[in-house]
């Protein structure tokens, strides 16, 4: 099982505790992983990437094992140990201003 640690506004959104449980078939990808996610919480979609041409919001931000991978290819497989579900991925919202 994969685990994803969401934002706030996507928990309540969702109706979920701060981390979820996803079952990912084959590679384990970010939009694998997305893909999971959007299936399991319908209401999700749209909210951390665009449905049309899947690219991340722009105040979405993606890390695991202490890496940002955000600007990774959402094609390039994720750490094992997120694989393994030994740490999660957090899907996180970035904040602007000045």
């Amino acid at each position: 099982m994969i685990r994803v640690v969401l934002p706030a506004q996507l928990r309540e959104l969702a109706q979920v505790g701060k981390e979820v449980e996803l079952e990912v078939n084959g590679e384990v990808t970010l939009r694998s992983v997305l893909d999971a996610l959007e299936a399991a919480y319908p209401v999700l979609r749209g909210t951390v990437r665009d449905q049309q041409t899947k690219q991340r919001r722009a105040f979405v931000r993606f890390f695991a094992c202490e890496e940002d991978l955000s600007l990774t290819s959402s094609d390039q497989a994720l750490p094992r140990s997120i694989a393994a579900g030994d740490e999660p991925l957090f899907v996180v919202g970035a904040m602007a201003g000045g």
